[in-house]
């Protein structure tokens, strides 16, 4: 097992790689369809409400009662966890959605057409990349208002260079091809070459760099709800709850013990899937 660190796309991120195979494939999809099981079923399988506070039952540690513990407001730990991973899901989806649909028309659109276009795009992109990412997401969401919706926001309107970057250097070697060249010379329309001969064939590293990016955007949300600025509480969630927790780190450690062991293993998933897929498809970061 060899660790792969991503650099170049205006973001760095963490992969683990288990070689070749359909192994980390079929375990991160396996991981990720086992959260997403568990979130939509969290009504029936979590044995608690996740926000019902029973005082007598405070800072109580893991028991067969409650399997997690329970929180400084005698909450339950794991029914926490299991909804939390209803909202953590959806952060994972819809950050790295919009940013590739944007990212992706952007970049393709100055890959192919190059001139003035090209050269606007990428004098926005130095300029996002001038900023660091968490700090400039946070700045974005504080003017907007905390809550998930900025933070949609805020992704969308930053995380798309990277996608941006991705795709417009696969057009640019794609599409001085010999099938593109062809299609040109037979009158094909700009929306034809682009929708049926090129995007095709240079989405895949955008596709394979999402999975991953899932990753940086799932911490991301944990982070930016660690600070207040994300999911609002009593609202179970990840971030929120360890950030609830860290002042009784030293005498109740369940409390951030097992949101941060989800996060872990939903990052997991994703990474794994990436790394399968782009072994899957032939594509390489």
């Amino acid at each position: 097992m060899t660790a792969i660190l991503r650099t170049g796309t205006g973001r760095t991120g963490f992969r683990l790689s288990f070689g070749g195979g359909p192994l980390p494939l079929y375990l991160g999809g396996a991981i990720i369809l086992g959260w997403f099981v568990l979130a939509l079923l969290a009504p029936v399988v979590a044995p608690y409400d996740p926000i019902y506070q029973d005082v007598a039952a405070r800072l109580q540690p893991p028991s067969l009662a409650h399997w997690f513990g329970t929180d400084n407001f005698g909450r339950d730990i794991l029914s926490r966890v299991i909804w939390s991973a209803r909202i953590d899901l959806q952060i994972a989806l819809f950050g790295v959605v919009f940013p590739f649909i944007i990212g992706t028309v952007l970049g393709s659109c100055a890959g192919y057409f190059g001139g003035w276009i090209d050269t606007i795009l990428m004098r926005i992109i130095d300029v996002v990349l001038a900023f660091p990412f968490l700090v400039l997401m946070m700045a974005i969401i504080v003017i907007l208002k905390p809550g998930l919706s900025s933070f949609y926001v805020a992704m969308a309107l930053v995380g798309w260079v990277s996608y941006a970057r991705l795709v417009r250097a696969q057009i640019l070697v794609i599409k001085s091809s010999d099938f593109v060249v062809a299609a040109t010379s037979l009158g094909y329309s700009h929306s034809r070459i682009m929708f049926r001969h090129l995007l095709p064939n240079a989405i895949l590293g955008s596709v394979v760099f999402s999975m991953s990016d899932a990753v940086l955007v799932l911490l991301n949300g944990a982070a930016i709800s660690y600070l207040g600025l994300g999911v609002q509480p009593p609202t179970a969630e990840w971030g929120i709850m360890i950030a609830e927790g860290q002042s009784f780190i030293t005498s109740a450690w369940w409390i951030t013990t097992f949101p941060g062991i989800a996060i872990v293993t939903l990052a997991m998933g994703f990474s794994l899937l990436a790394d399968g897929l782009g072994e899957k498809l032939g594509v390489r970061e």
